[in-house]
C-alpha cells in the first residue's frame, strides 16, 4: 500500500509544480477545436445579426436607381391601307369576262369585268325604235300645227281647230324627250355592263367568278376591292378612356407584327376618333396611325401589337412606385426630425446607416417606376418604406408595410 500511494504521489508532484500559466495553454491545447468553432460561430453571429447591418434588416427598402423612363400606352389594331374602293354593279346579269384577278394593278378607266349585253342591248334597240316614233308623231302634229295655224289666220279654220292641233303638237314633243330619256337611260345601263376602275391601285378581293349572275335589284353588289395605294398603310387601334387622355395627334409609334416577330415598325398618331363605341361596358376610342409601308412588306388584315410613346426621359433617378406608398414618417422618425414634412413632399432615404428626409417632386411614372426630381439624391440611396412587419393606417385601409401592391394608372 505504501508504494502504491508513493507511486501516485510522484506522478502528481510534477503537475502541480508547472506553473499556471502553462496549465492554462495545456488546457487550450487540449480544447483548441472546440475553442475555434465557437469563435467562427460568434463572429459568424456578428456579421449576420449584429451592427449596423441589423438595424438595415429592421427596415423596408426600395433601392433609387438611375436609368431611363418612357410612359407608353399599348394597344392592337389592324393594318389596312388608307383607301379602299368597293367596285359594284348598277345592272343585273351574268358575268361575261373577267380581266383582272387577286393582286392585279389597275389604273383608272381599265376595263374590270363585263357583263352579258344582250338583255341591255334589246333595251336600248327598243327604246330607240320608241324615240324614233315619237320623232315621226312629233314631226306630223308639227306640220300639222303649222298649216291650221295659217288657216287660221286666213280665217279658214276655227280657232278651236287651231289650238287643238297645237295641243297635239306639245304632246307630240313632250313624247319625244319622254323617250328620248328612255333611250339615254337604256345606253347608259348598256354602259354599265363594262365595269372600269375608279381610281389608280391594287385589286385585294374579287368577289365574282365568270359565270354568276349579279343582282342589282335592291342595292348594289360588290365585286371588287380595290387599295388605292398599299404603301401608305393606316393601323385603327381602340384606346380606352383611361388612356385617351395622354394621346395627342403627332405621337410617335411602334408596333410589331407576328409576320416578322424580330423587327420594330414606326409610326404615327394621325387622329383620335370623337365617335365613341362601348365594348364589354368599357368605352373605347379609335386612334388612327399612319404607317410607312414602301418595301410593300406589310399586309392588309394584319394585326399590330401597338406601342404609343407618351413621354421619354433620359438618366433620371428613379424608384419603383412601391416605395412612395408611405403614408406617415411617425413610427420611424421623431416629431423633431419631422419637423413639418410629409410623403408628399419628402423622401425617407437611408444614406450611410442614417434614416434622413429629401425634398422632391414627382416626375414622369409609369405602370412601374416614377420619376424623382430632387438634386438632394445620391447614388446608394434607398427610399425608407417602413419597417419589417408593421402597419400603417390611410383613409380607413389597412396596408401592410414591407410587401406593398399597387401603383398608378399609366
Amino acid at each position: 500500500m505504501t508504494k502504491k500511494t508513493n507511486k501516485k504521489k510522484l506522478v502528481q508532484t510534477p503537475e502541480k509544480k508547472r506553473p499556471w500559466y502553462k496549465r492554462i495553454l495545456s488546457w487550450l491545447w487540449r480544447k483548441r477545436w472546440w475553442i475555434m468553432i465557437l469563435i467562427v460561430a460568434t463572429l459568424g453571429g456578428f456579421f449576420i445579426f449584429g451592427g449596423d447591418e441589423n438595424k438595415r434588416a429592421e427596415y423596408s427598402t426600395v433601392r433609387i436607381t438611375r436609368g431611363d423612363l418612357r410612359q407608353v400606352v399599348t394597344a392592337t389594331g389592324e393594318i389596312q391601307p388608307v383607301n379602299t374602293v368597293n367596285v359594284g354593279s348598277q345592272v343585273s346579269g351574268t358575268i361575261d369576262h373577267l380581266y383582272v384577278d387577286f393582286n392585279s394593278t389597275v389604273q383608272k378607266g381599265d376595263v374590270l369585268l363585263t357583263i352579258e349585253p344582250s338583255v341591255l342591248q334589246a333595251t336600248v334597240d327598243e327604246s330607240k325604235a320608241s324615240l324614233d316614233s315619237a320623232i315621226s308623231q312629233r314631226d306630223y302634229a308639227k306640220s300639222e300645227y303649222e298649216r291650221n295655224k295659217y288657216l287660221y289666220s286666213e280665217g279658214f279654220i276655227s280657232r278651236a281647230e287651231m289650238e287643238q292641233s297645237e295641243t297635239s303638237y306639245n304632246q307630240a314633243e313632250s313624247s319625244v324627250k319622254r323617250a328620248q330619256s328612255t333611250y339615254d337611260r337604256a345606253v347608259t345601263n348598256l354602259g354599265y355592263a363594262t365595269i372600269t376602275s375608279p381610281v389608280n391601285g391594287t385589286v385585294i378581293s374579287r368577289k365574282v367568278d365568270v359565270g354568276q349572275t349579279v343582282a342589282a335589284s335592291f342595292q348594289t353588289p360588290d365585286l371588287f376591292e380595290i387599295a388605292e395605294d398599299l404603301t401608305k398603310m393606316q393601323i385603327e387601334t381602340s384606346v380606352s378612356e383611361a388612356d385617351i387622355g395622354v394621346i395627342a395627334d403627332g405621337q410617335p409609334v411602334t408596333f410589331t407584327v407576328d409576320a416578322y416577330p424580330t423587327e420594330t415598325f414606326e409610326g404615327v398618331v394621325r387622329q383620335i376618333r370623337l365617335s365613341p363605341t362601348v365594348t364589354s361596358n368599357v368605352v373605347v376610342y379609335t386612334v388612327v396611325i399612319d404607317v410607312d409601308n414602301t418595301d410593300l412588306r406589310l399586309k392588309p388584315g394584319m394585326t399590330a401589337f401597338v406601342t404609343i410613346i407618351i413621354s421619354e426621359k433620359e438618366n433620371v433617378w428613379k424608384a419603383a412606385n412601391s416605395g412612395f406608398l408611405v403614408r406617415s414618417f411617425r413610427g420611424i422618425l421623431d416629431d423633431a426630425d419631422i419637423n413639418g414634412a410629409t410623403p408628399q413632399t419628402h423622401l425617407m432615404l437611408m444614406r450611410d446607416e442614417n434614416i434622413i428626409l429629401v425634398p422632391y417632386e414627382k416626375g414622369l411614372s409609369t405602370a412601374t417606376e416614377t420619376e424623382i426630381i430632387s438634386d438632394e439624391i445620391q447614388v446608394g440611396d434607398q427610399i425608407v418604406t417602413g419597417r419589417v412587419g408593421a402597419t400603417t393606417m390611410s383613409s380607413g385601409n389597412q396596408m401592410r408595410i414591407g410587401n406593398p401592391m399597387g401603383g398608378p394608372r399609366r
